[in-house]
């Protein structure tokens, strides 16, 4: 996926979930957050932040702060509509016959649904931002909505869905991705169960842009 217009500036403070404060070009700006999780260890005043330009001049906010640099990791892109957007490039080259995304399935909306002949498959996606020790956690704050869809997951896989659970990890250098356990021990908890249940769980890998964003390789963990 590709920005339409990147600017870059300095992570001035976060007042609520919704807008930053950020210096671009020697004045401070009100910016949207494409992002309402926590983001703690990432949104540190004076971190280096790249903003999307808005094609919207008649919004109250000008810029979308969608990623930012951490040291010794590198640029992290923390926009949480850019999962689901580079997935769906990437199966596109995956030879599926069907793409559907939004796919209702009991009392959720599963990410994506495909099919191969007379497989049929249900994906959820999840973006991963949080990395400690060279290693990717998820989530970096508790997911009642990410244990639901699990938990759909599960039983789908039992009526014959080839299911999965793929991590975006929204920076380059970390291969691996563990639930985090000290955040949301229900979802680690659930996440075995449904590996349990014949759940892949998917591990992509990205290439983070100045205003791109890309999957470049998949691993099964």
């Amino acid at each position: 996926m590709k920005y339409r217009e990147i600017k870059e500036g300095r992570f001035i403070d976060r007042p609520n979930r919704f807008i930053a404060h950020v210096e671009i070009g020697g004045r401070e700006e009100t910016v949207h957050v494409k992002n309402t999780g926590r983001c703690r260890e990432l949104l540190k005043a004076g971190a280096a932040v790249r903003l999307e330009v808005s094609a919207n001049p008649r919004r109250k906010t000008k810029y979308d702060l969608v990623s930012v640099f951490k040291e010794n990791v590198g640029w992290v892109n923390i926009d949480s509509q850019a999962p689901n957007k580079v997935v769906r490039e990437w199966l596109e080259k995956q030879d599926y016959d069907l793409i559907k995304p939004e796919y209702t399935y009991g009392n959720s909306r599963i990410d994506f649904y495909m099919e191969k002949g007379s497989r049929r498959y249900l994906m959820e996606v999840k973006g991963c931002t949080l990395e400690k020790d060279g290693i990717g956690y998820f989530p970096d704050a508790p997911t009642e909505r990410g244990v639901k869809h699990l938990r759909e997951l599960i039983r789908a896989s039992g009526e014959g869905y080839e299911c999965m659970a793929a991590f975006v990890i929204q920076m380059e250098g970390v291969t691996e991705i563990r639930p985090n356990v000290e955040t949301h021990p229900q979802f680690g908890q659930v996440l075995e169960e449904a590996e349990e249940a014949g759940v892949r769980i998917l591990c992509l890998q990205c290439s983070v842009g100045e205003d791109t964003l890309e999957i470049i390789a998949a691993k099964e963990q």
